[in-house]
């Protein structure tokens, strides 16, 4: 049966990719295996939904058939009589390249030689990190649940010290020719080795521990580097660090979501920082040194004489490094001129003179 991969997420068919993104993170992180709620079949089904609904192009073909799109294979390039290599009436293009074998190619159909084995899946992973972090860069260390190229065999999917021999059906090829009835007649055709699944490779006994497959589920720790200058909802791509690749074909790539915390002293603008600051009556008027907190350190700034509310001073450089390109931000100081309130009657006549001066 097909999963409905927007009832997994929560989300409608017309949701845009920023809400499929945000109902992605939110129920990954809830169902997360190393959290309390975390639920590992769960958060897999939530992951599954995600590689598919979070591309267009796999989110188109799953609107049109359903979770087991996959299975259809539509090949690139080729295309025949004004029909893509998307499919032909609900027909993967491979399949065709199988049915007419030889002719198919000729055309652009595909087929021949050993089937393609995908690469192993992507995975998807929510990191936070805090204000600091993400101004000045990390080093983290995360925990990964995934394919592993299997330990007892290292990939090689034999049972160590046993014989791996070539198929003698289909002599190392993985495939074997057959004779396929079609509307055009009986047509010669070449499809997967049944005796070997298409590896081209008989074990004499293969391996106990991943029963053949080359990889196990395995937890890992990665150390990833955090570069300086990242911010909230942004990814890192992590090449290599996906699921391993079942019969030794290459592994797929980690993604990490960063959510970056919030600081209650600083307000992030890209590259920028923005905070508020209160100054008397006294020093707006006479002017004077203030400390201000910067992401770097206690900066000295100085107020000139007769400052009014709301006046918005620079700190060059002090802001956050940035990510692509070089340089640092800057840190904008407003400055809030705070009123008096309560006054003597000695402060109110100088205040009195001040203002008939």
């Amino acid at each position: 049966m097909s999963k409905d991969y927007y009832k997994v997420l929560g989300v409608d068919k017309n949701s845009s990719q920023e809400d499929i993104k945000k109902a992605f993170r939110k129920k990954a992180h809830e169902y997360h295996p190393d959290k309390k709620t975390g639920d590992e079949a769960k958060f897999k089904e939530i992951n599954e939904a995600y590689q598919t609904l979070g591309d267009e192009k796999k989110k188109s073909q799953y609107d049109q058939f359903g979770s087991g799109y996959e299975n259809m294979r539509g090949g690139q390039g080729g295309g025949f009589g004004g029909f893509s290599g998307g499919g032909f009436g609900g027909v993967d293009m491979d399949d065709l390249g199988d049915m007419f074998g030889g002719f198919g190619d000729m055309f652009g159909f595909g087929g021949g030689g050993r089937r393609q084995q995908s690469r192993g899946a992507d995975l998807q992973m929510n990191m936070t990190i805090d204000f600091a972090e993400a101004v000045f860069g990390i080093d983290k260390e995360v925990r990964v649940n995934k394919k592993v190229t299997c330990n007892h065999c290292h990939g090689n999917m034999a049972e160590p010290g046993s014989k791996v021999n070539t198929c003698s059906t289909c002599h190392g090829s993985g495939r074997v020719m057959r004779v396929q009835r079609t509307i055009l007649g009986n047509i010669q055709m070449q499809a997967t080795c049944d005796h070997c699944g298409g590896t081209g490779k008989t074990y004499e006994k293969k391996c106990t521990k991943c029963h053949g497959v080359g990889v196990v589920n395995d937890n890992v720790n990665l150390k990833v580097r955090i570069p300086a200058g990242i911010n909230d909802g942004e990814t890192i791509k992590l090449s290599g660090q996906g699921a391993a690749g079942e019969g030794g074909t290459p592994s797929g790539d980690l993604y990490l979501n960063i959510t970056v915390k919030r600081d209650n002293r600083f307000q992030r603008d890209g590259y920028d920082i923005h905070t508020k600051i209160d100054i008397s009556f006294t020093q707006a008027a006479l002017g004077g040194k203030i400390e201000i907190e910067t992401v770097h350190g206690v900066e000295r700034l100085k107020v000139p004489a007769g400052t009014q509310s709301d006046t918005i001073f620079k700190l060059r450089g002090k802001g956050v490094t940035k990510l692509r390109g070089s340089g640092v931000g800057d840190h904008f100081v407003k400055v809030h001129v705070k009123t008096p309130t309560s006054l003597s009657r000695k402060q109110k006549s100088l205040l009195e003179e001040l203002d008939n001066g």
